[in-house]
C-alpha cells in the first residue's frame, strides 16, 4: 500500500484501524494471506460510515462477512479490507406477513436460529449454510431446496451514486446463485434485510432443521473447506462431475479434493491458496475434457493472482 493511502486511512479509522494482519482467521477455510489494513464496523450504521468515507477519499476497499465462498491468495490484499460484524437481529411477529430484519454480518445460522426459537418457519434450510446474510442476499445462497430468493422481502443497501435505498426482493433479479448485484459487480454495499416468514410449531421447526443439519453432515466433510466450490451445471452435478473425473481424493499439498463430496476442497492445514487454485485449475480442465461442461466457480478469489 502506498503511503499516502496509509496515512489517509489512519486519519480516517485512527486506533480503529490495524495493520498487516493475516487474512486466514477470517475465512471459513483458514487460507489467505495478509492485508495491508483491516477494519472491523459492529453495525449497519458503522459499517455506512465506514464505507462511505473510504468513497469519499476514493479509498478501494475489500468486504469480507464470514469468509465462506471466498479464497484469499497468498499474497493477500493490498489495501483495506472491511470485516463485517453487523449482526443486530430483530424479530417482528406482529407484522404482516410475519418475519425478521437482520443486519448484512448477522450469520445465517444465527438467524434461522433466532427464526425457529420465535416459531416462524421458512429459514431451516439457513441453518445449515456458512456465513452472513449479506452474502447470502448477495449470491442467493440456498440449500435442501431453499434459498434467498424464496425468503426475502426487501433489502437495505448503500450505493456510492444513489446513496442509500431500500430495493424490493424482485430488483435483485434473482439466478442460480447470483443477483443484479453479483453479476454488474455493482458498487454497492448490503446493509440490511427484511425476511418473510410463516408461524410454525417451534418444535417442529427445530427437529426440520435438525434433519438438515445431520444430511449435510453425513454428505459433506468436515474441516476447514470454502464450501461449494463450483455451481452445479444445469442438470447436473459439480460433484458428480469431478467424481467421474477420477478426481476425488486428489491432492495438491495440504488441499484435497475431499473423498466425501467432490465439490468441497479442504485444508488440511498449512494450506496455501495456490494448492487450492491448482486443484481448481485440475478440475476444470478434467472435467472440460471428459464430459464437456465447463464448471463455473461459485467461490471468489480475493487478493493478489
Amino acid at each position: 500500500m502506498k503511503p499516502p493511502v496509509l496515512a489517509s486511512l489512519r486519519s480516517l479509522f485512527t486506533d480503529r484501524l490495524q495493520e498487516n494482519i493475516p487474512l486466514a482467521g477470517y475465512t471459513s477455510a483458514r487460507i489467505g494471506g495478509p492485508a495491508d489494513a483491516l477494519l472491523v464496523v459492529r453495525s449497519a450504521e458503522e459499517l455506512a460510515g465506514a464505507v462511505t468515507a473510504l468513497w469519499n477519499e476514493d479509498l478501494p476497499f475489500v468486504l469480507l462477512g464470514g469468509g465462506s465462498n471466498v479464497l484469499v491468495s497468498d499474497q493477500g490484499v493490498r489495501g483495506l479490507v472491511v470485516i463485517n460484524r453487523a449482526r443486530g437481529v430483530t424479530v417482528e411477529e406482529r407484522a404482516t406477513p410475519p418475519g425478521m430484519r437482520a443486519e448484512s454480518g448477522a450469520t445465517l445460522n444465527d438467524v434461522a436460529q433466532r427464526a425457529a426459537r420465535a416459531g416462524l418457519t421458512g429459514l431451516e434450510w439457513a441453518a445449515t449454510v456458512p456465513g452472513t446474510l449479506g452474502g447470502a442476499v448477495y449470491g442467493n445462497a440456498g440449500a435442501f431446496g431453499g434459498d434467498m430468493a424464496s425468503s426475502l422481502v426487501s433489502v437495505e443497501l448503500l450505493h456510492r451514486k444513489d446513496g442509500r435505498q431500500t430495493w424490493p426482493a424482485l430488483r435483485m433479479d434473482y439466478d442460480y446463485r447470483t443477483s443484479v448485484l453479483k453479476r454488474s459487480h455493482a458498487p454497492a454495499v448490503i446493509l440490511s434485510a427484511r425476511l418473510a416468514l410463516e408461524p410454525g410449531d417451534p418444535q417442529a421447526i427445530q427437529e426440520k432443521m435438525n434433519g438438515f443439519s445431520t444430511a449435510r453432515r453425513q454428505t459433506q466433510p468436515p474441516g476447514a473447506s470454502l464450501g461449494s466450490m463450483f455451481k452445479n451445471p444445469t442438470g447436473d452435478f459439480a460433484g458428480r462431475l469431478i467424481e467421474a473425473a477420477g478426481l476425488k481424493g486428489t491432492r495438491i499439498g495440504n488441499a484435497e479434493i475431499s473423498p466425501a463430496h467432490a465439490n468441497f476442497f479442504v485444508n488440511h492445514g498449512e494450506t496455501r491458496a495456490a494448492d487450492i487454485q491448482a486443484l481448481i485449475e485440475l478440475a476444470r480442465k478434467t472435467v472440460a475434457e471428459k464430459s464437456g461442461i465447463h464448471l463455473e466457480l461459485e467461490i471468489e478469489l480475493i487478493g493478489e493472482w
